[in-house]
């Protein structure tokens, strides 16, 4: 009888009633489930997981009973919210009936150091209000003020088109009804107005900056929801216009000293006002990003995020012209960025490293003792609290651990780990020359790539001598790899000959075979002995505590950047010479959203480049510590290892295709690669057989690993360049986008 109960079960399971796509989205992603979680869980691949949550596929039995029975329990721990705008907080009455929101639609590095000392404010975690105790729940935030002058008025701007591709304002958290951000602006009118996602507009009376702050937090309706189980709910971001600059009593601009030191004097009246009504300001004082905050009581936090643009808080290497668009179009560039990556926190390189906490704190609550009580304990698969020191080889020039080293002591590759983008460039053959074309190609988020599904060391390394290479442990090793001979290596399961002389070694960033023993990441290392050769490390740091840390960073950017990116008109199910027409222009279909792009991309090599944040000022000497090293997100060998596997990624397919179309690259710059093509397409230089891709080998597509049109220049361009300024191996993967170069570059 059992036998029939259990087939009955099995078919009222076969027939479960799931939630719609989306919402089992948000129910994973709500415990702080990655995809590879539920997938191991339930003894399935990940793509499969993938389909689910996407709508392409429905899970059968016997995967569905146990899909259904993990979304019933998420389900009942978070419960859907459906916010509700109070009818008299509009414009209009009880009876106006509000619109709906628009359909949502060169290698890492520290980089050069800043000329002024404005990104001394650009800030790290430490610098970050202190962090409430941990607690099994949210409470929610405090209610609305009442009475008619502080309910805040909301409207729909008149007159104005509703912008493509834009998420609602509503973020299925009540407490955050109007979405995570607003653009503040004072009209001529006198009026106050704060431009929220979707285009819904609030007026606040608020006649100080003390005020704004108390209106953001307690009748604005502005936040993001934590984006993990034990992390902490975003603060509202204010963006604050020219206009509400001066209403507010702050300069539009700053003065060059102002600049200089990063923020307005502490003496300003606008800092005092604050001081007076118990805010108070992080180490960064008013600046371009500025937090403000009272210490928190329990999990109840009071902060608030500012954003200056016309002091410079959005690059524009970074954001275009974003700092100069109306209020309602930046609200809708921040919008898209928050929702897709999180509310912006600093600079794209800050919110990049910032994301990284937030999808997985340091620390959660622990399960409750018999009284009923928790504390705070470390969080599993996070970096942890503290920091910790790093290997001698991974430590940067000047750092602490470096002090006893005479003053003008050049490291060499066996003292000091060097795993950088590539760098490099060979001459043209004769062959090459007789070609018309230079075809550039752009690895999409190359450095994003890199990091997915890499093991990272999280804790402390652990020296050893004379150990046997383990590819699967994190960590540093010296070893000489001199005697691997690109001639002849190993590609999948054969063995191919080359021409090793048109080849960069996979080892060195300037592509220089090594001469001896060096310091190398784990994957330079196990990629010597997937091309055939033996390896013997010398000496080793490695890390025993590892896991994928930076798996979910990398799976909530890509997503955000095909999402953009299929708003531009660009999917990841075209053709090659589908993807090629659509590619051709799309940043001109929708500008504002190319914009989101751009700072997407540099969310990923920001964030990975704050991993080694060198010392910014603030009197710094060599020898001592400097600010960053308090982070326990400062770790090099984390920004080395993603370094090192996407270069030797990258070289992988440079093999692959050489050993297949005999063609190899005449540049490779980080992650661009030129070769010399008789047609000015890369469809010239790839080769597809029915429209499939070389297996291993290049590929053209939108997803991050695959590759776009960089840019194409003639040979005898290249040539001309080359020769104007005498120099034979001059990087053209630099200037291949649109053919552009001054004679300071040429000075290189």
């Amino acid at each position: 009888m059992s036998e029939l109960f259990d087939a009955v079960d099995a078919l009222l399971a076969s027939r479960a009633a799931l939630p719609p796509p989306e919402e089992r989205k948000r129910l994973r992603a709500a415990h702080g489930l990655t995809i590879d979680e539920v997938a191991t869980a339930l003894q399935v691949r990940r793509a499969t997981v993938s389909g689910w949550e996407s709508g392409k596929t429905e899970p059968r039995p016997p995967e569905r009973d146990a899909y259904a029975r993990l979304l019933d329990g998420l389900a009942e721990l978070y419960p859907a919210a459906v916010p509700a705008v109070p009818a008299a907080a509009r414009v209009g009455g009880p009876a106006a009936s509000p619109e709906p929101a628009a359909a949502p639609g060169p290698g890492i590095g520290d980089g050069p150091a800043p000329t002024t000392r404005a990104a001394v404010a650009d800030v790290t975690a430490d610098q970050d209000p202190p962090p409430p105790a941990a607690a099994p729940a949210d409470p929610p935030r405090p209610g609305r003020a009442a009475g008619p002058a502080a309910a805040p008025a909301s409207r729909r701007p008149r007159g104005r088109r509703a912008a493509p591709a834009t998420p609602p304002a509503v973020t299925g958290d009540p407490r955050f009804e109007h979405g995570p951000l607003a653009v503040v602006d004072a009209a001529d009118d006198g009026q106050v107005r704060a431009y929220c996602v979707g285009g819904l507009v609030l007026e606040t009376s608020a006649a100080s900056l003390p005020a704004l702050v108390d209106w953001a937090l307690q009748e604005a309706g502005l936040g993001q929801p934590k984006l993990s189980g034990p992390g902490k709910d975003a603060d509202p971001l204010l963006v604050l216009t020219a206009t509400a600059l001066q209403r507010f009593g702050l300069p539009a601009a700053l003065t060059d000293e102002e600049r200089l030191a990063g923020r307005v004097p502490e003496e300003h009246r606008v800092v005092k006002q604050l001081t007076r009504a118990d805010w108070q300001l992080t180490r960064r004082g008013l600046g371009p990003w500025a937090r403000i905050y009272r210490p928190a009581q329990g999990r109840q936090r009071a902060c608030v995020q500012l954003c200056i643009p016309s002091w410079d808080a959005l690059d524009t290497r970074h954001w275009g012209d974003a700092g100069h668009l109306p209020p309602a179009e930046l609200a809708r560039v921040l919008g898209v960025y928050a929702s897709r990556v999180m509310t912006p926190r600093g600079s794209t390189a800050v919110t990049g490293l910032e994301l990284m906490t937030a999808l997985h704190p340091p620390t959660r609550a622990s399960a409750p003792a018999p009284d009923g009580t928790r504390h705070s304990e470390h969080n599993p698969g996070s970096l942890g609290r503290d920091p910790v020191d790093c290997a001698p080889c991974e430590a940067p020039d000047g750092h602490p651990l470096l002090a006893d080293l005479p003053r003008f002591h050049v490291r060499g590759p066996d003292e000091k780990l060097f795993e950088e983008a590539y760098d490099w460039a060979r001459p043209m053959t004769d062959a090459e020359c007789t070609l018309r074309h230079l075809v550039g190609l752009d690895v999409n988020l190359a450095f994003g790539a890199g990091a997915n599904g890499l093991t990272v060391g999280l804790g402390a390394p652990t020296r050893v001598a004379s150990p046997v290479f383990d590819p699967g442990l994190p960590g540093s090793w010296l070893v000489d790899l001199s005697h691997v001979d690109l001639s002849k290596v190993r590609s999948g399961k054969e063995w191919v000959e080359l021409d090793g002389s048109l080849l960069p070694s996979p080892f060195t960033p300037k592509g220089e075979r090594p001469e001896g023993p060096a310091w190398y990441a784990t994957p330079t290392v196990a990629y010597a002995v997937e091309l055939g050769y033996e390896v013997a490390p010398v000496e080793a740091y490695v890390r025993h505590d590892h896991g994928r840390y930076l798996d979910g960073w990398y799976q909530r950017l890509r997503d955000a950047y095909l999402a953009t990116m299929a708003d531009l008109g660009v999917g990841t199910d075209l053709s090659p010479a589908d993807f090629l027409a659509a590619m051709d222009g799309c940043k001109e279909r929708d500008p504002h959203l190319a914009i989101v792009v751009s700072a997407i991309k540099a969310t990923v090599k920001g964030g990975l480049g704050k991993l080694r944040e060198r010392p910014r000022g603030e009197g710094w000497r060599p020898g001592h510590a400097w600010r960053a090293l308090s982070r326990p997100t400062w770790r090099p060998d984390i920004r080395a290892a993603v370094i090192s596997r996407t270069r030797v990624n990258l070289h992988r397919k440079i093999v692959r295709h050489a050993a297949v179309t005999g063609r190899y690259p005449v540049a490779v710059l980080s992650d661009c690669v030129v070769y010399a093509a008789a047609g000015p397409s890369p469809l010239d230089v790839l080769p597809y057989r029915d429209g499939k891709p070389l297996p291993g080998g290049f590929k053209l597509g939108v997803n991050p690993g695959l590759v776009k049109h960089e840019g194409t220049q003639t040979v005898l361009w290249g040539e001309e360049v080359r020769d104007r300024f005498d120099a034979p191996e001059l990087n053209l993967a630099r200037y291949i986008k649109d053919g552009t170069v001054t004679d300071a570059d040429g000075g290189e």
